[in-house]
């Protein structure tokens, strides 16, 4: 069976976009937005070059809210899919959640509503887990959010939090998230840290 790390994508991979003039923040949903965060390609290539597949898992609840449209979302994954590829880096699958419980104003109505891939659900990472014939106790989860860690607690993966003391004022788990038990394997400020933890084997906060 194969290994894999699934990365979620905005806050991990890539930054998140502020718009100057007005002081909103949102996520990606055009190619131009793209921005690699620091370590990421040197932490992938790592992480590649020790015999693990990448995958990324990712939701995008914009479509369902009204905020863009789902193509914007399959256009931005796919140029980020070529601009990692142009780091030599292989992505082996992305897959996405458009869905959300309540969608918003102008929302695609068919993505509003409960689903079982939304994380904190296990949907897409199972998905990934036998699309990819993965080890389940040998592939990792990465993200930025306790529903990163709770996915793929759910779906029986490692589990790697990157977490930042600078985050955004307007993050909720600026203060850190809480897990009342069920922390991560892994915990670290920095995608460079995080990885060689990972590769390390070690399993605290670094």
């Amino acid at each position: 069976m194969n290994r894999a790390v699934i990365l979620d994508r905005d806050a991990t991979l890539i930054d998140v976009v502020r718009d100057e003039e007005t002081g909103a923040v949102t996520t990606a949903f055009h190619p131009s937005h793209l921005r690699l965060l620091p370590g990421v390609v040197d932490g992938l290539r790592e992480l590649s070059a020790a015999g693990y597949l990448l995958a990324i898992a990712t939701n995008q609840p914009g479509p369902a809210k009204g905020h863009f449209s789902p193509a914007a979302v399959t256009r931005t994954n796919d140029a980020l899919v070529s601009m990692l590829r142009e780091h030599r880096v292989e992505i082996a699958r992305v897959v996405v959640c458009m869905h959300h419980p309540q969608g918003g104003p102008g929302g695609e109505p068919s993505l509003v509503g409960p689903c079982d891939c939304r994380k904190p659900a296990p949907g897409m990472l199972t998905r990934l887990v036998d699309e990819l014939s993965l080890s389940r106790e040998h592939s990792w989860m990465v993200g930025d959010s306790r529903g990163d860690v709770e996915a793929g607690q759910a779906a029986g993966l490692r589990t790697a939090l990157l977490f930042s003391p600078d985050r955004c004022e307007l993050c909720p788990h600026r203060s850190g998230p809480s897990f009342r038990g069920n922390e991560p394997d892994l915990c670290a400020a920095s995608f460079a840290k995080l990885t060689k933890a990972m590769l390390a084997g070690s399993g605290s906060v670094v």
